[in-house]
């Protein structure tokens, strides 16, 4: 997805790239921030150029990576090859490059939904050597965000910096948060009306790929699946039925607006900010927004903490980038270099401070330059929130995936058919679409 990408403002918070596709500028200081090198470093007998291309990058952080990795390994240089904004344009772009098996350039970004359809097309070299080699510990990184580049049992990609879902709440309205999505039904209709608002909750009903965030959510909340480990259908289960069930009657009740189903982020954003409701389900993008005194009415006045439990604890869908090595690339040991340093702490350390965006190896919120950068980064329910992250499904088909879920879970909350009903047209479809 590309609409949410990063709207960072580092005094104010961490955005990060996802479906939305706004862009902020990062601040930036002269040097690069001070990184410890713990690990010993092969430096290759000649000089080496590697190609790194990811889309527009306008805080500069990139530069500075190129930087710090380059004065580390004076024998490989990175010349950095800006993609179109659009993430759908770069998606085809890749295609085209590596379906004709060009070693054009050697490391490259992904969003999170594409390393099942890279790694089945035979894009991405598999990287479980080189961690295993370097002894790169995967346990550090927040899990979704590992899961997100794992397909079929490989690891082809490393987790550079993550995205999700967040509750936002008006703290001189609420005083406790919600746990559970019964106590945010309960409380969203307790505080409908205080403080000026019209609403009790706020979120992302329309049919697009931000209802299947939303549905993700809360499938994954009551310990739904959708497409197990193998890749085999199995959303037509107790637990999804359920958890679309509880999205039905949030949907189809009073704490929401009665056009809900219309509304995107933009649509969801624009009433909080305004004073509309205590509650919403939104990216970290808003904090941003919230905080903006041209055109927010609840400056200083909104708090964040993770989404709702359901029977199975609290998740949130995964959003973000990923980094992975080119197959034909020409220069592998190098390339895997950088995206060691580039997703490992020296490199997530530069993107945070720079480009405003969410690590996801955790080790690197206790760093107090970081934790500096931006309020988000020293927030406990902001890292809680982040670290229950949890991937939509892994499939080289994910786009025909996502399609499915939209148009029969929109039916469900349009009350065209029952939550059964939507689970079992979902099963039959995507087991059509996969072939088994």
């Amino acid at each position: 997805m590309s609409k949410w990408r990063k709207v960072t403002s580092i005094a104010l918070a961490a955005v990060m790239a996802f479906s939305l596709t706004a862009c902020g500028t990062g601040k930036q200081a002269a040097e690069a921030p001070k990184t410890e090198n713990k690990q010993a470093t092969e430096q290759p007998a000649e000089k080496v150029k590697l190609i790194y291309a990811r889309g527009k990058d306008v805080t500069g952080a990139t530069e500075k990576i190129v930087e710090a990795f380059e004065k580390k390994y004076p024998n490989i240089d990175v010349e950095f090859r800006e993609m179109p904004a659009d993430t759908g344009q770069s998606h085809d772009q890749y295609v085209t490059m590596f379906s004709a098996k060009s070693s054009e350039i050697d490391v490259f970004d992904l969003d999170v939904i594409w390393p099942a359809e890279f790694a089945q097309a035979g894009y991405l070299l598999p990287l479980d050597r080189f961690i295993e080699k370097d002894q790169i510990d995967m346990s550090k990184y927040i899990k979704g965000a590992v899961e997100a580049g794992n397909y079929n049992g490989q690891q082809w990609t490393m987790p550079k910096f993550i995205d999700t879902g967040l509750l936002y709440y008006r703290k001189d309205i609420v005083k406790q948060p919600p746990k559970t999505w019964d106590e945010l039904i309960a409380q969203a209709r307790q505080y409908k009306g205080k403080g000026g608002t019209q609403f009790g909750y706020l979120m992302q009903a329309k049919q697009y790929e931000g209802l299947v965030c939303n549905f993700v959510e809360f499938n994954a909340a009551y310990g739904g699946k959708i497409l197990d480990e193998n890749g085999n259908v199995v959303i037509n289960n107790p637990n999804s039925i359920k958890a679309l069930k509880k999205m039905m009657e949030i949907v189809k009740s009073d704490i929401v607006p009665r056009n809900i189903t219309t509304f995107t982020e933009l649509e969801s954003h624009t009433a909080f900010i305004e004073g509309q409701a205590p509650f919403i389900r939104n990216w970290p993008y808003m904090y941003a927004l919230a905080q903006d005194k041209t055109q927010s009415k609840v400056v200083d006045k909104v708090a964040i903490a993770p989404l709702p439990a359901g029977d199975a604890g609290s998740a949130a869908t995964l959003g973000g980038w990923m980094t992975g090595i080119n197959k034909y690339t020409k220069h592998p040991k190098e390339a895997w270099e950088f995206v060691k340093f580039m997703t490992g702490p020296e490199g997530q350390k530069i993107t945070a401070i720079y480009g405003g965006s969410a690590p996801t190896l955790l080790p690197v919120y206790d760093d107090p330059e970081v934790q500096k950068a931006s309020p988000l980064f020293a927030n406990k329910d902001f890292i809680n929130g982040v670290s229950a992250a949890v991937p939509r499904p892994s499939s080289p088909i994910y786009p025909k995936i996502s399609e499915i879920i939209q148009i029969e879970v929109s039916k469900a909350l349009a009350g065209q058919q029952t939550a059964e009903q939507a689970v079992q047209n979902m099963e039959k479809k995507m087991k059509e679409a996969i072939g088994k």
